[in-house]
């Protein structure tokens, strides 16, 4: 068994960084453009006055990093080949989301916009297996040239995590001889509403409150959805909505996937996201970690480096070494990603994932919560990134699926109420756990001697 990332892995690591000095590096220094990385970030990046949006200087140079990143063949490289990618493999995305994380806050790679140098595209994979040719057409392709951008409407208002029990509803209609559906309802967290050209509206279409089945996604146009407020957060700026969708008709070819079947598309969506995120949670927090180390070794109270008092070691030392146990986790579970077709992906590793995500959103809350203490009034100042890192990734133990909704599926794989071992957990005799049961029993019901 050979644990050596490949070596045109690190080779393509290697080219990153030169691009990073080359590109990016200059476009972070023009202009006071370090005002959105520095102590400034948060009001640099927040147009307070626009209902704490982010603002058009920070969008814009978010932008400009994205257009170099694509000339060069870097942003798009998860993508397929077909739409201008490089087919890259889950494995090659952990690794990169972790190496580029692990640099701190910059430009090449800003998670509170989920920006970087290598793009995320998790709804490339479901339009490739639920989409119409027309749709892909149309959302794969514009949303890599910037005519489309959707939004992700599932999320709603008095439910949260419970995604079955959904208040939006889409009613058959025909309208003008074209058949369609009327769609009612809220949502919330619709991240990117203010410059999305559609959402992903999840409505349910036939059963009852509890079903899995019966619920469907429609790609709506954003003009016809009304933005009731953005949600002030933990970490500004702010582009998560609440929205309201009333009477909205579409035609059936708004429909993605199929009718009744929107739960799983959107399950399709989590796995790719969740593995990422969790690399890129892994990566921040080793940069806690680094941070932590080379600032004890450089403070010297009472005339001894820091570093000497164990205080300050042991919590390092044991952040440390869930860092390298996670990091084999998450490479061999993507690894294992990219050798299992995308659909079988929910029933045979949904909860290796689930693992890899809720544990380093967690750990990352945990080092920088280290490196605040470790640096003192410093680490708590904004001076030092560690409050911004904490303030973002706190956000990843809620999105993309609760810790607790995680937990919940890791358990239900353990204990086999879903996933492969469900055949071999579902009969086990009572007999079989309690060896001394076994034993007793047939004494008890001997006959008399």
């Amino acid at each position: 068994m050979n644990f050596d990332l490949p070596a045109d892995l690190t080779a393509y690591l290697r080219t990153l960084d030169a691009f990073i000095e080359a590109e990016i590096k200059p476009l972070e220094d023009a202009n006071d453009n370090v005002r959105f990385f520095d102590h400034r970030r948060e009001y640099a990046r927040t147009n307070f006055e626009a209902g704490g949006l982010p603002s058009e200087a920070w969008e814009a140079l978010l932008r400009a990093a994205v257009r170099k990143a694509d000339a060069a063949g870097h942003w798009r490289f998860s993508a397929p080949k077909a739409y201008g990618g490089r087919d890259g493999l889950n494995l090659w995305m952990a690794v990169i989301r972790e190496y580029l994380a692990a640099k701190g806050l910059g430009l090449h790679n800003d998670l509170q916009n989920e920006h970087s140098i290598v793009g995320n595209f998790p709804f490339v994979a479901m339009y490739e297996q639920f989409g119409t040719e027309e749709q892909k057409r149309e959302f794969i392709l514009g949303g890599f040239e910037g005519t489309r951008r959707v939004t992700f409407g599932l999320t709603e208002p008095a439910h949260g995590s419970d995604a079955t029990h959904m208040e939006t509803t889409a009613a058959a209609e025909t309208r003008n001889g074209t058949p369609g559906y009327r769609i009612d309802g809220e949502k919330m967290w619709t991240t990117g509403m203010h410059v999305a050209t559609h959402c992903a509206v999840f409505a349910r279409t036939s059963g009852k409150d509890g079903d899995a089945r019966g619920i469907t996604c429609f790609l709506v146009p954003a003009e016809s959805i009304q933005v009731e407020e953005y949600l002030w957060t933990y970490n500004m700026p702010t582009d998560h909505p609440h929205i309201r969708i009333a009477g909205v008709w579409v035609p059936e070819s708004a429909i993605l996937g199929p009718v009744g079947g929107g739960l799983a598309l959107a399950q399709s969506f989590v796995h790719q996201n969740r593995i990422r995120q969790a690399a890129s949670s892994l990566g921040a927090a080793v940069y806690c970690i680094e941070e932590s180390v080379k600032y004890a070794r450089a403070r010297r109270p009472f005339g001894e480096d820091l570093a000497r008092n164990q205080a300050i070691q042991f919590p390092l030392v044991e952040l440390a070494t869930q860092c390298e146990m996670l990091r084999l986790l998450i490479r061999k579970t993507a690894s294992d990603m990219d050798a299992t077709p995308h659909v079988e992906i929910e029933t045979r590793l949904s909860d290796k994932v689930s693992m890899c995500n809720y544990w380093a959103n967690r750990l990352c809350c945990e080092a920088a919560d280290r490196a605040i203490q470790v640096h003192g009034g410093l680490g708590y100042s904004r001076h030092k990134p560690f409050e911004h890192i904490y303030r973002h990734h706190r956000r990843y133990r809620i999105t993309e699926g609760a810790e607790e909704i995680q937990m919940r599926k890791v358990g239900a794989y353990l204990f086999g109420y879903l996933g492969p071992r469900k055949a071999e957990l579902s009969n086990v005799p009572y007999e079989e756990v309690d060896a001394h049961a076994s034993q007793i029993r047939p004494r008890m019901h001997a006959a008399p001697q």
